[in-house]
C-alpha cells in the first residue's frame, strides 16, 4: 500500500502585513482542546475545531503565529504568539518552525531557535488562557564533536505512542549534510537520541533528495508508521518524499514523490503536517514559487489529502 496526494488548488493561508509579510510556512495543526475558550468561536458546522501553529517571516526574523478553523481550509488568524528573545539562548533570528501536540489539556510546541549557524530546539506550552510560556533552556542540543548533528538540530515533529514521546528531527553535520534522526522521551522535555541515527540518509546522485532531508511528519496507519519528509535538490527545489517503518525507528524510502502542480508551489513543497481521519490523512504543507533553502520563497500554506492506494 502507498498513498496518492490530492491537493487543493489554492493556498489556505498566505502572507499578510507586518510580521508575516514575506513567508507563511511550517503549519502544525492540532484539534483545539479549548474550542469554547475566551476569544474563540464554536463550530457552526459540527466539524472539529482546529488550531494551526505556523511560522512566518518578516524579512529579518521568524515568528510563530496561531490561526483557528472549523474545517481546516478557512483560517482565522489569532495573532503572533512567539518571537525570538535576544536576551536568552534564542538570539534574534528564529523562534518558529516547530511541532504542536495536545497533551495534558495543553498545547506543547517544540520549536527551533538559537544561533542561525547552530540551532537548537525549545519548548513552549499554553493552557486554555492562550498564554504561552517558554521553558528557560533548550530541550534538545546539537550532538558532540564529529557527530551527524554536531552543527544544528531543527525541524522537530513530535508524536506520542502510549506513554512515550518520539521526536523526529533534522540534524546537520560539519559538511552541512542534513539528515533525519529520532529521539525518545517519557516527559517531552528530557530526550534520548537513538544510537541508530540518522534514520534516513541523503538520496543518490540525481535523486530529488540528494542535497538534503528535513521537515518530517510521522503518523501510524494500516500496521505501519509513515513519514512525509522534504527532499532538497542541488538547485534548492524541494519536494515531498514518503517513507515507511514497522517500528518508527528503521525506515525505508518509497518511490512516491510529491511535487507542486500550481504556480504558487511550483518550486517548493515542504513542511508537511498531518492529522489522521480514518483512512484519510489530512495534510497541510508549505509551498513557494522561488527555489530557496529556507526563506523568501513567497511561502504560503496549502492543504491536501493523502488517500491509500493498493500496490500492484
Amino acid at each position: 500500500m502507498s498513498y496518492a496526494f490530492e491537493v487543493q488548488q489554492q493556498p489556505v493561508l498566505s502572507p499578510a502585513d507586518s510580521w508575516e509579510s514575506h513567508d507563511v510556512l511550517n503549519p502544525s495543526v492540532v484539534p483545539d482542546p479549548w474550542p469554547l475558550a475566551p476569544g474563540s468561536r464554536p463550530s457552526l458546522s459540527g466539524s472539529q475545531a482546529l488550531l494551526n501553529v505556523y511560522s512566518a517571516y518578516d524579512g529579518h526574523s521568524w515568528h510563530t503565529g496561531l490561526a483557528s478553523s472549523s474545517d481546516g481550509v478557512r483560517w482565522q488568524r489569532q495573532g503572533k504568539i512567539l518571537s525570538p528573545d535576544p536576551s536568552t539562548w534564542e538570539g534574534s533570528y528564529i523562534a518558529a518552525n516547530g511541532s504542536a501536540l495536545v497533551h495534558a489539556n495543553q498545547i506543547w510546541y517544540w520549536y527551533v531557535s538559537g544561533p542561525e549557524k547552530r540551532p537548537r530546539l525549545g519548548l513552549a506550552r499554553s493552557a486554555a488562557d492562550r498564554v504561552w510560556h517558554k521553558l528557560p533552556a533548550p530541550v534538545l542540543d546539537p550532538g558532540p564533536y564529529a557527530s551527524w548533528d554536531e552543527c544544528g538540530v531543527a525541524d522537530p515533529y513530535v508524536i506520542r505512542i502510549d506513554s512515550i514521546f518520539y521526536l523526529y528531527y533534522l540534524g546537520q553535520d560539519r559538511a552541512r549534510r542534513q539528515r533525519l534522526g529520532v529521539a525518545r522521551s517519557t516527559d517531552g522535555i528530557h530526550w534520548q537520541k537513538l544510537r541508530s541515527n540518522p534514520i534516513l540518509e541523503l538520496g543518490e546522485h540525481g535523486a530529488f533528495d540528494e542535497a538534503g532531508l528535513g521537515e518530517p511528519a510521522v503518523w501510524g496507519s494500516h500496521g505501519f508508521y509513515w513519514m512525509l519528509y522534504t527532499g532538497l535538490d542541488p538547485h534548492m527545489n524541494r519536494k515531498l518524499g514518503l517513507a515507511r517503518s514497522r517500528n518508527g525507528v528503521e525506515w525505508e524510502k518509497l518511490p512516491a514523490v510529491f511535487s507542486g502542480s500550481e504556480p504558487w508551489d511550483s518550486k517548493v513543497v515542504c513542511d508537511p503536517a498531518v492529522l489522521v481521519d480514518g483512512d484519510t490523512i489530512r495534510v497541510w504543507f508549505g509551498g513557494g514559487d522561488v527555489a530557496s533553502r529556507d526563506a523568501n520563497l513567497h511561502g504560503q500554506i496549502g492543504y491536501g489529502i493523502l488517500r491509500p492506494v493498493s500496490s500492484p
